[in-house]
C-alpha cells in the first residue's frame, strides 16, 4: 500500500480498510478504532459509517470471504489490503442498503487506483459489479452442517467443534446467530447520585433515548445518541459499562464498611462500582500492569470514588505473600480468561482463539484463587467471575478450588433479572440470553478460619 494521501486522512472508507489490515495483523479492534476515531476526527456521519465498516466485516467476515471467492480466481493472492477493500465494498452492497452502491464503487475503484494502479481499480471495479449484478449466494452447496453454520454466521469451525459439545448444537447455533446483532452502549448509573428513573428523564432532556436494563437495576441502555457526550456522564455520575459486568458488585452483599480487595481490577469498572456502595469502607484494586494501574485510578477520580480506591501494580498469584491473613471481608476474582463472552463486542476475539490455549487458563485461575483465599476473613464472601463461557475455566476451576478448600462453600448467586440463568448456584449468561457479553459469576463463603491464623 503506497503512502496515504492527504485527501484520504478523513475518508472512512479508507480507514476501514486500514484498520482491517492492521487488525488482521493482530491490532484490537476496540482500541485501533477508537484512536482512530480520536485522531482523525470525522464528521459523525463519516465516523458512524466507518465504525460500522470495520465491525461489519469483522462480524460477517467467513461469509464476505466465502461469496469473494465466487468472483475471485486466487483471492489468497491478493495483496492483503486489496482483499480488505473489496471485502468492505461486499459489505456495503449487501448489508448497507441506505448507501447507494455507486457510491461504493466510486469509492473503491478510487481507492484501489490512488493507493495501488490503474489495474487494480480495473479489478475492483469488475468484482463489485458482478457482486452488484448477480448478489450473494446461500450455502446450500455446503453439506456439512456445521461448515455451513460456520460460514453463514461467520463463526470459525474450530471453535464450533469447540462449544457444541459443552452447550449443545442449538445453543451453539443460537450463539454464533446472535453475534451477528450488533452490541448496544449500555451504562451504569451511580445510584448513590440519582435515580435511574431521574437519569432517563435528565437524558431525554439532553435529546438522548435510553431504557432500563431488564437484568442490572444500575443500567441503561443507549438506543439513541452517545452516552458518553451526556453531562451526567462528564459529571461522573454515568460510566459506560456491560450490563452482565454490573452484575457483580451486587453479587457480593457489600457492607458499607466492608474492605474488599479486587485482584484482577482494571479497567477498574467493577472496582468503581464497589467502591460506590461503600461509605466508611475501602477497595484495594490490583493489576498486573502500571498503565492499568493508573487507568483504575483515573475511572475512579473521574467517578468520584478515588477516596474509597487504592491501587497497586501486582500479580493476583502473590496476595497470599503480600498480604496478611484474613485481610478482606471481600474478595472480587474476575479472572483473566479467554475472553469468549466479549465476541459481540469485539468480533476479532472470534478470529483470534484457539481452543488449545483455553487449557492453559484455569490454572492461572486457579493459582489465583489459592493465593487470595488466605486473606479473606471467616465468613466473608469472594466471588469467582469471568467474561467467558468455557466449562473448563468457569464451572472446572470452581469445582477444583472447592475440592482442595473445604473451608469454603458455595452459595446461590442472586441477580435480579437474570435469576432464571443461575443454575447449581451460579450464573452463566450466554451473548444470546440478552444481548449481553457473556459472563459467568458465583459465590465463595469461607465458612472457617484460616489455619494457623
Amino acid at each position: 500500500m503506497k503512502k496515504i494521501p492527504a485527501k484520504y486522512a478523513h475518508n472512512p472508507r479508507y480507514q476501514a480498510v486500514y484498520a482491517l489490515t492492521r487488525i488482521a495483523s493482530g491490532s484490537y479492534s476496540n482500541i485501533l478504532v477508537s484512536r482512530i476515531l480520536d485522531e482523525k476526527q470525522m464528521s459523525i456521519p463519516d465516523g458512524k459509517l466507518f465504525t460500522e465498516i470495520v465491525y461489519g466485516v469483522l462480524n460477517h467476515r467467513l461469509s464476505l470471504e466465502y461469496q469473494l471467492a465466487r468472483f475471485v480466481k486466487k483471492p489468497q493472492a491478493l495483496e492483503e489490503w486489496v482483499k480488505w477493500l473489496l471485502l468492505t465494498g461486499l459489505y456495503q452492497l449487501h448489508f448497507l442498503a441506505k448507501v447507494p452502491d455507486h457510491a461504493v464503487l466510486n469509492e473503491s475503484v478510487e481507492i484501489a487506483k490512488t493507493l495501488g494502479h490503474a489495474g487494480i481499480g480495473k479489478l475492483v471495479n469488475g468484482v463489485l459489479r458482478n457482486v452488484q449484478r448477480q448478489g450473494f449466494s446461500d450455502y446450500s452447496e455446503l453439506k456439512d452442517p456445521l461448515e455451513r453454520l460456520s460460514i453463514a454466521t461467520s463463526f470459525p469451525r474450530v471453535l464450533l467443534d469447540y462449544l457444541v459439545p459443552q452447550l449443545g448444537l442449538e445453543k451453539t447455533a443460537a450463539l454464533a446467530e446472535s453475534l451477528l446483532t450488533p452490541s448496544h452502549v449500555s451504562a451504569r448509573v451511580d445510584l448513590q447520585k440519582i435515580s435511574r428513573a431521574e437519569a432517563i428523564a435528565f437524558l431525554a432532556t439532553e435529546g438522548l433515548t435510553v431504557k432500563e436494563s431488564p437484568i442490572a437495576l444500575a443500567g441503561i441502555i443507549g438506543e439513541k445518541g452517545a452516552l458518553a457526550t451526556s453531562e451526567l456522564f462528564k459529571k461522573g455520575w454515568l460510566t459506560i459499562q456491560d450490563e452482565s459486568s454490573m452484575l457483580v458488585a451486587p453479587a457480593m452483599t457489600l457492607a458499607p464498611d466492608a474492605q474488599v480487595l479486587d485482584a484482577c481490577a482494571a479497567p477498574g469498572g467493577k472496582t468503581t462500582h464497589m467502591a460506590s456502595l461503600l461509605t466508611t469502607g475501602h477497595v484495594t484494586a490490583l493489576d498486573l500492569h502500571e498503565h492499568k494501574v493508573k487507568l483504575i485510578m483515573d475511572n475512579a477520580k473521574r467517578l468520584g470514588v478515588a477516596d474509597r480506591v487504592s491501587s497497586k501494580v501486582m500479580d493476583a498469584r502473590k496476595v497470599a505473600t503480600t498480604f496478611p491473613k484474613e485481610s478482606f471481608d471481600a474478595i472480587l476474582v474476575d479472572a483473566p480468561c479467554s475472553g469468549l463472552g466479549l465476541m459481540r463486542r469485539k468480533p476479532d476475539i472470534k478470529y483470534q482463539k484457539n481452543p488449545q490455549e483455553f487449557l492453559k487458563l484455569p490454572e492461572i485461575q486457579l493459582e489465583i484463587l489459592n493465593s487470595c483465599a488466605p486473606t479473606l476473613k471467616q465468613w466473608g464472601i469472594m466471588v469467582y467471575s469471568t467474561c467467558t463461557i468455557t466449562q473448563e475455566e468457569n464451572r472446572g476451576v470452581l469445582t477444583q478450588f472447592l475440592q482442595a478448600h473445604p473451608e469454603f462453600v458455595l452459595t446461590e448467586v442472586q441477580v435480579q433479572g437474570a435469576q432464571s440463568k443461575v443454575v447449581d448456584q451460579t450464573l452463566t449468561l450466554l451473548p444470546q440470553d440478552f444481548q449481553t457479553d457473556g459472563f459467568f459469576i458465583s459465590r465463595l463463603q469461607k465458612i472457617a478460619p484460616t489455619s494457623n491464623s
